[in-house]
């Protein structure tokens, strides 16, 4: 997936400006100096927010679209928007529900509803075979890197944090310094290694640049995302797909979560001595975790009790 080029993106607009340009009227000039230098801003405003934004009415926005051959400001922002249409989806549907009257409450339990249905849309989409190919590709890979960015480096951290007890070396890229030093660390990955990408709409570049350079050298790649036109989809030996559809945020992060969690449950089912690693890594860390000192000196009298107890003659 190539990043849009806000240069080109709406340039039959920037032509028709380029052709009326010195025939236009002062203000007109002034709404055509904006667009062309806020080019993706300008596909996200209403007639209003342009009007504002440039400092004209809204009256003179129209004509100003009408000037350029246009119908009206929606033909000319529809226009505009040509090639901007995954990124300002979002946006688009931000815009419709806040128009929308409706108290905090609702918003709050439809919000719920949305996880819900998308939670139940990702159970309905599993494939057996690909499950049961993720949970071995983990199980079996000698070093694990999580590679995400925006709002999926948490995730990756997150699914590092859940595999950590069940594999021997798992990195993510949160607070690795940037994707150069990751690709450092990923240069040294080999074909006993496993890298899992996790990207959503709208996705990150980075990510699908990673996974490039890793399919290139025979590395396995996991793949967690949306759908199969993910464009991590084409380039991971195995894929598993959450449905994220939200009306007021790009995507449902919660989703996407609790796919990582139930994937992550069933490596700890199938992973050898499970219940041995678990035990062993809360002891090691047991003293960085908060104990009520009180029920911890009650707990342990009872054990003293039991113990001497224990030791006195029947």
């Amino acid at each position: 997936m190539n990043r849009p080029d806000t240069q080109t993106l709406g340039g039959t607009v920037n032509v028709r400006i380029g052709k009326v340009y010195m025939n236009l009227s002062k203000a007109h000039k002034k709404a055509a100096d904006y667009v062309l230098s806020n080019v993706f801003r300008s596909a996200t405003m209403s007639i209003d927010e342009l009007a504002n934004a440039v400092g004209i009415s809204v009256a003179t926005a129209n004509r100003f679209a009408r000037a350029l051959g246009f119908e009206g400001y929606p033909q000319f922002r529809a226009e505009l928007v040509t090639g901007f249409e995954a990124m300002l989806a979002p946006i688009d549907n931000l815009r419709s529900e806040v128009s929308r009257p409706a108290t905090s409450t609702e918003i709050i339990a439809g919000s719920l509803n949305e996880d819900l249905s998308n939670l139940e849309t990702t159970r309905r989409g599993l494939d057996i075979e690909s499950c049961n190919q993720a949970v071995k590709m983990i199980l079996n890979a000698e070093r694990i890197y999580i590679v995400g960015y925006g709002a999926s480096a948490f995730l990756a951290g997150l699914m590092a944090h859940n595999l950590d007890p069940f594999c021997s070396t798992v990195q993510s890229t949160i607070g690795s310094g940037g994707p150069s030093t990751v690709a450092r660390q990923l240069f040294k990955f080999t074909p006993r290694d496993l890298v899992i990408g996790i990207s959503f709409p709208r996705y990150a570049e980075d990510v699908v640049t990673m996974m490039r350079q890793i399919k290139e050298k025979d590395v396995p790649i996991l793949a967690l995302t949306d759908a199969p036109s993910s464009p991590l989809a084409a380039l991971a030996n195995v894929t598993l797909y959450a449905q994220t559809r939200r009306q007021f945020s790009p995507n449902s992060e919660g989703a996407a979560l609790c796919l990582i969690e139930a994937l992550c449950s069933a490596v700890a089912h199938q992973a050898e001595a499970p219940v041995h690693a678990a035990s062993e890594l809360t002891k090691f860390v047991m003293h960085w975790l908060y104990q009520d000192p009180a029920h911890t000196t009650n707990k342990a009298s009872q054990v003293e009790r039991k113990t001497v107890d224990a030791d006195r003659p029947a």
